[in-house]
């Protein structure tokens, strides 16, 4: 794209660039990315390469030389996720029709906040609780782009809605599916997005006006310092954010995944500790309060497991096997990673077949809910 001397952004070539960057505030790859998963979704068989999308939001083909007829399939994606004409699209923007058309966005964009009240936000909590359901059951294959796609749908009725109460209710709804969508990319390999969708959850959260919601987006943040090497950095995030005052459920939580961070970080005494004080906050849980996190004592003893295995102790195979007997078979991600864990746990005692049995299983959960991060972790132990 070419640099404004001035230091403005420049001016769209495109219809097509005007859209994926002012519209809907995306960079090329971040559409690209977007439109695989929108085809994916929807069944269509266009396909759109970084490289393709450079070309037709300059409007130019290799070498400055005219763009050429657009695929059909890809002309059909486009049409679908914009619905506006390839023709349109691909025209330079006509400036003061552009402005008439933000002016009318606006006011439409401005309508719609308006006319949510306690039923949509009941409507919208609903429906990220079916995606939750989707995600533990079916992965990210399946529930990704419906998160990202709820989590545009809620920023934008945010950032138009004009009563402060509605603000507060959607700030928290956002900061949730945000969440959601940072551990799905997280899942699935992607860090650094997974590290933006954090941070837009704890933008969100500190318009909620609710302090339980920004500790639950940083500690979720927490969880990719861990996965790039930098446990000793999560250890000290977490423990400050255990110092604020949280419901019970949260507080429980939240010294669970202290805990698992000074199990990476082979801090041994001190994961122990906060396992234990974990136990003793989710004893004290009579309402659950706050943002959403699932966490029972059979969750609990399931990260427990996981520790103690990163730790190398004796008896997180023990602790593991009574976790799995126990689980809610809908949380197939979670089997699929205490079954990583208990192969990791039977290799250090020697017991290769058992080992392989579990990891085989692992193996194949992963692979049909599209968890990299756990087919990365069975890669290191093979």
């Amino acid at each position: 794209m070419e640099s404004s001397s001035s230091g403005e952004a420049p001016k769209p070539r495109t219809v097509l660039e005007q859209q994926i960057r002012d519209v809907r505030r995306m960079t090329l790859q971040e559409f690209a990315d977007y439109a695989d998963g929108f085809a994916r979704q929807h069944g269509e068989p266009g396909t759109l390469s970084l490289r393709h999308l450079e070309r037709l939001v300059s409007g130019r083909g290799p070498g400055g030389q005219p763009l050429g007829k657009v695929r059909p399939a890809t002309r059909r994606l486009l049409e679908r996720i914009f619905e506006l004409p390839i023709a349109e699209l691909l025209s330079p923007p006509d400036a003061d029709r552009q402005e008439t058309a933000s002016a009318d966005e606006l006011r439409d964009r401005l309508g719609s906040a308006a006319r949510v009240d306690d039923e949509v936000i009941r409507l919208l909590h609903e429906q990220l609780w079916t995606i939750r359901r989707l995600d533990r059951q079916l992965g990210v294959v399946v529930a990704h782009q419906e998160t990202v796609v709820k989590a545009e749908q809620v920023d934008g009725l945010l950032r138009h809605s004009l009563q402060p109460s509605r603000r507060e209710a959607l700030a928290k709804l956002l900061s949730e599916v945000c969440t959601l969508a940072g551990w799905q990319s997280l899942d699935a390999g992607r860090v650094s997005e997974a590290w933006r969708y954090y941070d837009q959850a704890i933008s969100a959260a500190r318009e909620s006006g609710d302090p339980g919601y920004e500790v639950h987006a940083r500690a979720e943040q927490a969880t990719v310092l861990v996965d790039v090497g930098r446990a000793r950095d999560a250890v000290a995030l977490l423990g400050d954010l255990r110092t604020r005052a949280v419901p019970a459920g949260l507080r429980a939580w939240l010294a669970a995944t202290h805990g698992e961070a000074l199990a990476a970080a082979q801090d041994e005494i001190e994961c122990r500790r906060a396992f234990d004080e974990a136990e003793t906050a989710l004893h004290e849980v009579e309402v659950n309060e706050g943002p959403y996190v699932a966490l029972d004592e059979v969750h609990l003893a399931r990260w427990r497991g996981h520790a103690l295995a990163r730790l190398g102790d004796s008896g997180a195979a023990e602790v593991l096997v009574a976790a799995l007997g126990q689980l809610d078979p809908t949380f197939i991600r979670a089997e699929a990673s205490l079954r990583v864990d208990l192969a990791s746990a039977l290799q250090r005692q020697r017991q290769h077949s058992s080992a392989e049995q579990y990891a085989s299983r692992a193996r194949m959960l992963a692979s049909e809910i599209g968890s990299v991060r756990q087919q990365k972790r069975l890669y290191r132990q093979a």
